[in-house]
């Protein structure tokens, strides 16, 4: 059986263009995972069963889309004690119903959020977490972030060269 250390649960098939931004960022890192769909309402049986896979898998955080009520996460969460990230989905109502749906959770049963349709934020969240004690991964991430930031500068001076901005003395 093939080890993971994420395991992406999508609510419905419409929800995989979301979570393709999660994927690339994982398969960018190199951070071994595996993904699949299965809901809360139509087959809670099946996602416990995924989620004890997943586990004896070595899956140590969950990425769980999903959009309008938006449970998913939640039930995740109630089935392992491990992280899990909840990605809400864009609906009818931009997105707030499945946002509130998931920040909203009752004590004891966290799920961190990020932004509507964020997948690749939750994956980053996810190898954020992985790095803490995976030193090769920290290392991959600070030059990821080393870059975020050498991007901006070069927005920065390419934009003040547009713009004819002088240099501050």
């Amino acid at each position: 059986m093939k080890t993971i250390d994420v395991f992406i649960v999508m609510g419905s098939a419409s929800d995989a263009s979301k979570a393709e931004p999660a994927i690339a960022a994982l398969k960018g890192f190199g951070v071994p995972f595996d993904a699949a769909v299965c809901s809360a309402h139509r087959s809670p049986k099946k996602l416990a069963a995924l989620v004890a896979s997943a586990e004896k898998r070595g899956c140590l955080v969950f990425i769980a889309l999903a959009g309008k009520a938006a449970h998913l996460p939640g039930v995740v969460a109630a089935h392992t004690a491990k992280p899990v990230i909840g990605v809400p989905i864009d609906t009818p109502m931009m997105g707030l119903d499945s946002l509130l749906s998931i920040a909203q959770m009752p004590p004891g049963v966290p799920v961190a959020t990020v932004g509507v349709d964020a997948g690749k934020n939750a994956a980053l969240l996810a190898i954020q977490m992985l790095a803490l004690s995976d030193a090769k991964l920290a290392k991959k991430l600070a030059d990821y972030k080393a870059a975020l930031g050498a991007d901006v500068a070069k927005q920065n001076a390419e934009t003040r060269k547009k713009l004819r901005i002088p240099k501050l003395p």
